[in-house]
């Protein structure tokens, strides 16, 4: 009898496990899918929205392509090299979970964004662009919102 009740015992315990497990794994793929169908019309910059689009889309050549070739970028207020930071993050395949807050224009974006081996958290990416519309700084960092 104390056999049979312990091997019932450890047959819950390893049931929760695994459903705990499932359970997490479904929310990270919601939390994908809903960042892939996120609504991006709402992005009054064209520019910067089609640069979201490929950001979502983790497609980092359409990225690159909206930046002039020595854009400059900081991180946290940090300058720092804008294509190995983002070659990384294209790896990674962060992108933002929700849009928040969009202000300046279309080209401050606020926001819950995935990032990688960092986690969740909430974020802003501040976008100017030159006089040819092409983005020539990008500003991002943690905020509070």
């Amino acid at each position: 009898m104390n056999k049979t009740f312990y091997i019932i015992c450890l047959f819950v315990a390893i049931s929760f496990t695994a459903y705990g497990q499932s359970s997490q794994s479904l929310t990270t793929k919601n939390q994908i899918i809903t960042a892939n169908n996120m609504d991006l019309s709402k992005i009054t910059n064209e520019v910067v929205k089609k640069a979201i689009e490929a950001l979502q889309a983790n497609d980092k050549n359409a990225w690159y392509a909206y930046f002039t070739s020595d854009a400059l970028f900081t991180d946290d207020g940090r300058t720092m090299n804008f294509k190995s930071f983002f070659d990384n993050a294209f790896e990674k395949k962060e992108k933002f979970l929700s849009i928040d807050k969009i202000e300046n224009e279309g080209q401050d974006i606020y926001g819950n964004f995935y990032a990688g081996q960092w986690g969740t958290f909430k974020v802003f990416f501040k976008f100017h662009l030159n006089a040819e519309g092409k983005i020539n700084r990008l500003d991002i960092g943690q905020t509070n919102y």
